[in-house]
């Protein structure tokens, strides 16, 4: 899977780029035939985009974008929204059946 970085106003440390490649390579994991990825970094005054994007044969394209002021909360924002998206809808998270019973 290539990984492509762009970066519009927005100066991106190695570790940002090595931390975004690291989420982009776990979530496209769970998808089949993952083509490539587009990770793009934005700045527009005091805030800060990133917007990362999968392209995979016969499926639509995944898109995710995250905002924060800070890059690190928009990546992090981004990889959240990116994981939900590509979840297995039939899986569920367990959940304790002590919980749901009441006692009342």
């Amino acid at each position: 899977m290539e990984i492509i970085f762009q970066s519009h106003h927005a100066p991106i440390s190695p570790f940002m780029r090595e931390r975004a490649e690291r989420g982009v390579r776990k979530i496209a994991a769970r998808l089949t035939r993952v083509v490539d990825a587009v990770v793009r970094f934005e700045a527009d005054g005091p805030l800060r985009r990133v917007l990362i994007m999968l392209h995979a044969p016969r499926h639509h394209d995944v898109r995710a974008e995250g905002s924060a002021p800070r890059v690190a909360g928009a990546l992090s924002q981004a990889l959240r929204r990116l994981d939900e998206q590509t979840r297995d809808p039939k899986r569920r998270p367990r959940t304790n059946p002590l919980k749901t019973i009441s006692l009342a």
